[in-house]
C-alpha cells in the first residue's frame, strides 16, 4: 500500500537510523507485533518492559511506513468533541476518554525522557473558532471540560487579539499538550529493544495468518514460519486489509515544514500548538530547531496518483492561510508531503479482538488526529488483554462499540 508522498521531513531528517536484518529463519516467541511504527514500537516496548518474549516484524524498513509522515502533535483533545462522545456513549465513557488521553501524555513525556534526543516538548494548545458560528460549540466544551477539572481556559476575541494576535472570535487554551519527532522516537525505541535482545526484523512481510484458540502461525513471503501465543497487528493504515469489514475511512492528509524561522516572528508558536474548529482542519506546531510545521487540506480521495500530484497544491493553499492568519510570519515550505490516515465513525481508536480471529489476535488502529496519544493508551489496554486482565478502556475502545466484530 502506498501510504505517502512527497518527501516527509522526519526521513529526511533521521534517514535510516539504524539497520534492522530480514527474518531468515523459523521463530516461535509469546506475542508478534506486525508493525515496526510508532504504534508497534509502543506497544512492543510496553509488552517487553513487563517480561513478554517479543518479536517485531514489518514489510518496510522501520518506521518507513506512516510513522515517517506523521505530524506528532500530542494532544488529550479528541477531534471529536467531548460533548458528542458524551452524547454517544455517555457522559462516563466520554470523561474516560479525555482523562485517559491526558494521563497518555505524561506517559510519552517519562518514555521520551528515558530514550533522550527525539525532540519531545511540553507545549499548550490553543483550539480557536474559525468562524462566528462556532463560538457557541467551542464555549460548551470549554464548559464541559472546565467543570471536570481539565486544564483549560477560555480567551475572547479581544485576548486572542491581545496575547496572540489572531483574530477568531473565541478559543479554549490547554496547558497540556507536547510535540515529538514520532520518527526518531520510534526508532530509538525499536533500537534500545533489539539491544536488550528483542528481535526486531524488517523487509519481513506475514503472506498468511492462522489463528486457533491456542496459538497463531504467520507464513511470511519468504515461506518463514513464526509461531507465537498472541499477534498484534499493528501495521497503521494497511492493517484493515487483514478484515473483511471496513471498520474506518481512509483518507489523504498533506503538510509542510519550513526552514528555521526567526525566533521574533516565531513567537508563542514556539511552544503552543495550534489548531481551528472547521473540519478538516488548519493545525500549526515548532520543532526544536525553531521550523513551523503546518498541516490539513484534508480530503477523501484515497488515490495515490491524485495525492502524489496534489502536495505542491495543498502546500501552497497551506502557506496562504497561515499568511491570512499572520501576515509578518514568513512560512515558505522547504519540504511537502502528504499521507494515507483514517478515522472512524466516532473519532476514537479501535484496539482489541475481532471475530474473524479470535482472541489470540489483537488490532491495534490507533486511527484519528491522535495517533501517537491513543497509541500510548493501546499500549497498555493490549497489554491487560494478552494477561487477561480487565483495562477500564477495553469496551469504549472495542470493535463492539461500532457493531463491528
Amino acid at each position: 500500500m502506498d501510504l505517502k508522498s512527497g518527501y516527509p521531513y522526519w526521513a529526511i531528517k533521521n534517514g535510516l537510523m539504524h539497520a534492522f536484518p530480514q527474518l531468515d529463519r523459523n521463530l516461535s516467541c509469546d506475542v508478534v507485533v506486525m508493525g515496526a511504527g510508532i504504534t508497534g514500537a509502543l506497544i512492543a516496548d510496553e509488552l517487553v518492559s513487563h517480561g513478554h518474549d517479543v518479536v517485531v516484524i514489518d514489510q518496510r524498513d522501520v518506521c518507513w511506513g506512516s510513522t515517517s509522515a506523521s505530524t506528532a502533535l500530542l494532544q488529550y483533545e479528541i477531534d471529536t468533541h467531548a460533548i458528542e462522545i458524551a452524547k454517544s456513549y455517555g457522559e462516563a465513557s466520554a470523561l474516560l476518554a479525555y482523562q485517559s488521553s491526558l494521563k497518555a501524555i505524561a506517559q510519552v513525556a517519562v518514555l521520551a525522557q528515558q530514550i533522550g534526543d527525539v525532540d519531545f516538548s511540553h507545549c499548550e494548545s490553543l483550539y480557536y473558532a474559525s468562524k462566528s458560528k462556532d463560538k457557541q460549540s467551542l464555549a460548551d466544551e470549554f464548559s464541559w471540560r472546565k467543570n471536570h477539572g481539565f486544564p483549560v481556559y477560555w480567551l475572547n476575541r479581544q485576548a486572542l487579539k491581545e496575547q496572540y494576535q489572531l483574530t477568531a472570535p473565541a478559543a479554549i487554551l490547554s496547558t497540556v499538550a507536547a510535540r515529538v519527532d514520532p520518527y526518531r522516537l520510534a526508532s530509538k525505541l525499536l533500537h534500545r529493544m533489539r539491544q536488550q535482545g528483542t528481535a526486531v526484523f524488517d523487509r519481513t512481510e506475514v503472506k498468511t495468518i492462522k489463528a486457533t484458540r491456542r496459538s497463531v502461525q504467520l507464513i511470511t513471503d519468504q515461506g518463514w514460519l513464526i509461531k507465537a501465543k498472541h499477534l498484534v497487528i499493528a501495521s497503521g493504515y494497511e492493517a484493515q486489509c487483514w478484515l473483511k469489514q471496513k471498520v474506518a475511512q481512509n483518507r489523504s492528509s498533506f503538510a509542510y515544514i519550513t526552514d528555521p524561522v526567526d525566533p521574533a516572528q516565531l513567537g508563542w508558536l514556539a511552544t503552543t500548538l495550534l489548531w481551528e474548529s472547521s473540519r478538516p482542519y488548519l493545525y500549526l506546531r515548532s520543532t526544536g530547531d525553531g521550523r513551523l510545521l503546518v498541516g490539513g487540506e484534508d480530503d477523501d480521495c484515497d488515490i495515490p496518483a491524485r495525492r502524489d500530484k496534489l502536495v505542491d497544491r495543498k502546500a501552497a493553499t497551506l502557506q496562504r492561510k497561515v499568511a491570512l492568519l499572520f501576515p509578518q510570519l514568513q512560512a515558505k515550505p522547504a519540504f511537502a508531503w502528504a499521507g494515507k490516515f483514517a478515522e472512524t465513525k466516532d473519532g476514537l481508536p479501535l484496539f482489541g479482538q475481532h471475530c474473524q480471529y479470535g482472541p489470540r489476535v489483537v488490532f491495534a488502529l490507533a486511527y484519528g488526529g491522535n495517533g501517537i496519544t491513543y497509541s500510548m493508551l493501546g499500549a497498555g489496554l493490549l497489554r491487560a488483554q494478552i494477561e487477561r486482565r480487565p483495562h477500564p478502556l477495553t469496551e469504549l475502545f472495542s470493535f463492539a462499540r461500532l457493531g463491528y466484530g
